[in-house]
């Protein structure tokens, strides 16, 4: 099969960011890309001004490409912070008054898929508390998605680059979701399978892919080491992304690397032209 045989859609928040975040739409339509997805675009301000939201909204509408899929409010992203569903006083209640906002925002652009950041962990809190504090939460922002049509996605990041984040491997973040869908009784959170960050972790892949396809609700690549782009690195990854398809997954595949020196345009020679936008991201 190869990587041609696969759905992609471009995460705008790490590619292109040499352009202005509203000249990035265009940038991955021009580069032959038919979708995209984002970090929630303003990390200081959770409930943004209604000009902030226009704005994106039509400059992905004006690019003619499909919103895939967008983080909720997750702190300072890119930064230290890895969410704020879980941390308790002031930033739990940021991620709260964003996750309406955020679905509102999916569901004008037909996005289907919402990422929950689970938060890194607070010295001096109990983890218990914390724990309690996400569940609550994300059964929160898994009713809103509920009600746009979309699935809540969680994601297991690397204990290398993220050490106070607890959900680094696949079954604990498979784990949460499987307590959401318990909590909240609406069967809609799915595992974010980030084949990058697994690897760093030094997961079995093929053992992930065999186990959790099936929960899987969204997928994301980068190559290992460096996070570059396919072919970077060691991973062999577009013989996972064949093992995924045949594993029943057919969504799309996020593009969650860094573009290294040159232009965003220039990150995506591993992909040939014709394949980038060959197949519509449903």
């Amino acid at each position: 099969m190869g990587f041609a045989a696969h759905r992609y859609t471009v995460n705008l928040s790490i590619l292109f960011t040499e352009l202005p975040l509203l000249e990035r739409p265009a940038a991955a339509a021009e580069a032959g890309f038919r979708a995209v997805e984002l970090w929630w675009p303003w990390p200081d301000s959770p409930v943004p001004e209604r000009s902030a939201l226009d704005g994106l909204r039509g400059a992905i509408e004006r690019a003619g490409v499909r919103l895939t899929g967008l983080n909720l409010y997750a702190g300072e992203l890119p930064g230290p912070d890895r969410g704020a569903l879980s941390l308790p006083g002031v930033e739990s209640e940021r991620f709260r008054a964003n996750v309406d906002v955020a679905a509102d925002f999916a569901h004008s652009l037909g996005c289907r898929a919402l990422n929950a950041l689970y938060g890194n962990r607070v010295a001096g809190v109990d983890p218990a508390e914390q724990d309690a504090l996400a569940l609550e939460n994300l059964v929160l922002a898994a009713r809103a998605a509920d009600r746009i049509g979309a699935v809540l996605l969680i994601e297991a990041l690397n204990r290398v680059e993220s050490p106070a984040y607890p959900l680094v491997s696949a079954a604990a973040a498979v784990e949460v979701a499987d307590r959401v869908d318990a909590a909240g009784g609406l069967g809609n959170a799915r595992f974010l399978m980030d084949l990058y960050h697994l690897a760093v972790n030094g997961e079995d892949l093929p053992a992930v892919i065999d186990r959790f396809a099936a929960r899987t609700g969204h997928v994301q690549i980068a190559d290992a080491p460096g996070r570059g782009a396919p072919g970077t690195g060691t991973l062999p990854l577009a013989d996972l992304l064949d093992r995924l398809a045949k594993a029943g997954y057919d969504g799309p595949v996020g593009l969650e690397y860094k573009p290294g020196d040159g232009p965003g345009a220039a990150a995506f020679a591993w992909l040939p032209t014709a394949a980038r936008g060959a197949r519509p991201v449903l």
